[in-house]
């Protein structure tokens, strides 16, 4: 049995700190930072103690940064938050990511020769400031003691900045977001009301006028955010672009930092894919301690109980900070916390709830934790579901003959988003769990139907099941497809079909995970090939992890099309240059599903 003789450190000391801090980077550029020091009668305790550092682009000094500085320093850790280049208080020049690796090493080795430190650095942070901890680690920093990698990538290329090939737009919406807080607006005050007009005003023309055109919009009076925007729309094939280690970690995974590490994402994040990545491959080539937590949430809101319309119970929150300090003090002052007794996976099963409208008017989704001593869950049966016809999804492989199922994609009306793992997109995009119909709070719903009336959307779903069946993994697309184009995309989503009942009389369609493939990226990412069209291929692509438990008398569907806007850029499917091309074509798509041609999803379903 797990022992509950936990220690922890206490709130045991006062809070000085000393504001903007400028620490010199290698190349001269300085970096603002806020450090808080445990005190003592007014005055900085003696003695040497641990550092936490947390490297933010979002401003060391917000409300909730200068709570967490003084959270930390009360119990006993000096507590460091730092400008990254180019933000707020920083000197230099914001590109998003591509400083973070030497930046964020030559940050962690000046606190951890700082005469009040003891020489162990730990670092925290989520989302970007996720992503630059794991920057930092490739370049292995001597003092860095050990890491909370929450929402961080792995790689920027294949999942969460593009995904299977194409962009995710959120991202083009993020640019204007820290472009309302850049240095250019801080200097202009009508350039801020511009900036902040564009961002809250009109961001939904905006939307509708993507891919960005560079030069057409407020952004081109900020020029570094334009051009980041501009080249991750581009750079459409992994390049060395992409291969930098701000952006791609995993390709230095050799030699990366090897030091206790906790991996924190949640089933609707919008790193749902990166977060289990990386936990896989580190866990298998590092000695020290690697740990993967995954819950119900949405992008880095784990002090909540929903995601979208789906509540997952009071058991579903976490105490973020909390948390935290746990793991700092096990690992860093040798403290028994409740990390002593953790298995290397603890994961939310979503799923078991009444079904029922709650206060709130959500569902009442339910769920629970577990613990398991691998990722992917070792014992998992990987089952494919075939797609069939007439709609089917099943286990049974097809018979022989040919089958097929048909749609036309117009690029000039694509399939809405609704939910999904989406961050930093509000209030274009909304995160979560939805019932995928129609909304008018979502951009690009023109009704309030279900969203599979569409005639560009083939769904395929299996009888009411007689069982509950759990599926907790990875998931991966096999889907033989052509098309009267020489490029385009497809997509897929996995869907829990609820049954009609009092409170949702026409039942739900609860996304699960998703994703999209590019064509011309089907036989690698470095070297785009177009279609013949006409011609059958296999496209084989991952979804984001997920964890649930289809009920008795649920349907497991899947929906096929190709479209998923604004989440994803729409394909011209033209084969033009990527970002570029203005003339668009529609596009007929068959998916295959017989014998030689078996387009299926692989469940990870659990045997229990």
């Amino acid at each position: 049995m797990p022992s509950t003789n936990y220690e922890g450190s206490s709130q045991e000391y006062g809070v000085v700190f000393e504001r903007d801090v400028m620490m010199k980077t290698r190349d001269g550029v300085r970096l603002a930072t806020d450090i808080y020091f445990p005190a003592t009668g007014g005055k900085r305790a003696p003695g040497k103690f641990p550092v936490v550092l947390e490297r933010t682009p979002y401003d060391k000094r917000s409300a909730v940064n200068v709570t967490k500085g003084k959270y930390f320093a009360r119990r006993g850790y000096v507590c460091a938050i730092q400008d990254v280049r180019g933000r707020f208080g920083s000197e230099g020049e914001w590109y998003a990511f591509a400083h973070e690796a030497p930046d964020g090493y030559d940050c962690v080795e000046w606190l951890g020769t700082q005469p009040w430190s003891n020489g162990k650095v730990g670092t925290m942070g989520d989302s970007y400031c996720g992503s630059d901890q794991a920057a930092l680690a490739t370049l292995n920093p001597p003092h860095l003691s050990t890491m909370i990698v929450a929402v961080g990538a792995s790689n920027y290329y294949h999942s969460s900045m593009r995904q299977n090939g194409t962009l995710e737009q959120r991202f083009f919406v993020y640019a204007f977001r820290m472009a309302m807080t850049s240095k250019e607006a801080e200097a202009d005050p009508a350039l801020k009301a511009a900036l902040y007009k564009a961002f809250h005003q009109d961001i939904r023309q905006i939307v509708d006028r993507f891919p960005l055109r560079e030069g057409a919009t407020i952004l081109r009076r900020v020029p570094a955010y334009e051009r980041w925007a501009i080249d991750i729309l581009t750079h459409g094939e992994y390049d060395d672009y992409w291969k930098g280690r701000g952006y791609a970690p995993n390709e230095y995974y050799d030699e990366h930092a090897d030091v206790p590490t906790l991996y924190l994402s949640g089933w609707y994040d919008s790193y749902a894919r990166n977060t289990p990545e990386s936990y896989m491959a580190l866990s298998k080539m590092k000695r020290s301690p690697q740990r993967l937590l995954m819950g119900p949430w949405t992008h880095g809101q784990y002090e909540v109980t929903y995601a979208g319309d789906s509540d997952f119970g009071p058991d579903s929150h976490i105490h973020y900070n909390d948390l935290k300090l746990a793991w700092f003090d096990h690992y860093m002052k040798g403290l028994h916390t409740e990390f002593a007794d953790w298995q290397p996976v603890r994961i939310f099963v979503m799923g078991g709830g009444s079904g029922r409208r709650n206060y709130d008017g959500r569902l009442e989704r339910g769920g629970s934790w577990r613990s398991e001593k691998d990722w992917p869950i070792p014992g998992t049966k990987f089952t494919p579901y075939y797609l069939g016809t007439g709609g089917a999804l099943s286990t049974k492989k097809p018979a022989r003959g040919s089958a097929s199922s048909r749609f036309t994609f117009n690029p000039r009306d694509p399939v809405p988003t609704i939910g999904g793992g989406i961050s930093a997109a509000d209030p274009v995009m909304l995160p979560g769990a939805f019932d995928q119909r129609g909304r008018s709070d979502f951009h690009g719903c023109k009704d309030t139907l279900p969203l599979n009336v569409r005639a560009d959307i083939l769904a395929f779903q299996t009888e009411p099941l007689a069982q509950p069946t759990e599926a907790t993994g990875p998931v991966e697309v096999h889907l033989w497809a052509s098309s009267s184009a020489v490029d385009t995309d497809f997509t897929a989503k996995l869907i829990d079909v609820f049954p009609p009942s009092d409170d949702y009389p026409d039942g739900l369609a609860i996304n699960l995970t998703d994703s999209i493939i590019r064509a011309r990226y089907r036989n690698g990412w470095e070297k785009p090939e177009l279609m013949e069209p006409g011609t059958p291929y296999e496209f084989v692509f991952q979804l984001y992890h997920t964890s649930n438990v289809f009920q008795k008398g649920h349907r497991i569907r899947v929906d096929i099309s190709s479209s998923n806007w604004p989440r994803f850029d729409v394909n011209p499917n033209t084969g033009g240059p990527l970002g570029r091309e203005q003339v668009y074509q529609v596009a007929h798509q068959t998916v295959y599903h017989d014998a030689q041609r078996p387009s299926h999803i692989v469940l990870p379903l659990q045997p229990r």
